[in-house]
């Protein structure tokens, strides 16, 4: 079963991530291109997850965060 994107601002930090990445940083603007492809493929993981059993880590979120890894 697919699980829900949630986030989880507060885990383990005292500084948000609006506060820690630069208005003028880079990864502002790879963050909108990549929530724009992820939400244009919402559907088709939608149809990949079973609608039964114990919910799983959103790929969305998987993805952001091999990509934030990657950069």
């Amino acid at each position: 079963m697919r699980g829900s994107e949630k986030g989880q601002e507060s885990f383990f930090s005292y500084i948000s991530l609006e506060q820690r990445v630069g208005k003028s940083h880079p990864l502002r603007e790879i963050q909108k291109m990549v929530d724009r492809a992820l939400e244009q493929m919402h559907g088709d993981f939608a149809n990949m997850y079973s609608h039964t059993g114990r919910p799983s880590i959103a790929p969305e979120q998987l993805l952001r965060a091999s990509l934030l890894q990657v950069f």
